[in-house]
């Protein structure tokens, strides 16, 4: 399974940006999609996840500014970021569970490659 996360770029303080990881390769279901983010110096921290049925959480410091959805059909999943802030710079990481087929049914978890957002001031 390969998730491909893109979106990220630079803007300026109160901008948005909407990221966006997709998955592919061979798995039956994708169940809990999450993004992570990492600062420099600082530890990867989760941001926000969503089931697959769309229930959402997220951490208290983007709740209100960030949605996150998915679209099933696509195995895609999405960040919209709006009233960016400094302190959201950060690289960006998609996260998965796939439930795959490998001689019986396994959960396994999956990353993607981060995708840089920078919030100038």
């Amino acid at each position: 399974v390969q998730l491909q996360a893109s979106g990220g770029g630079l803007v300026q303080t109160g901008g948005s940006l909407r990221l966006s990881c997709a998955a592919s390769g061979s798995f039956f279901s994708i169940n809990v999609m999450r993004w992570y983010r990492q600062a420099p110096g600082n530890q990867r921290v989760l941001v926000a996840l969503v089931y697959s049925g769309g229930l959402a959480n997220y951490t208290d410091s983007v709740k209100g500014r960030f949605t996150i959805s998915r679209d099933n059909a696509k195995n895609t999943m999405y960040l919209q970021m709006n009233s960016l802030k400094p302190e959201d710079t950060a690289t960006y990481y998609c996260n998965a569970d796939a439930l795959i087929i490998d001689g019986g049914y396994r959960l396994r978890n999956y990353w993607g490659q981060g995708t840089l957002v920078t919030v100038s001031s």
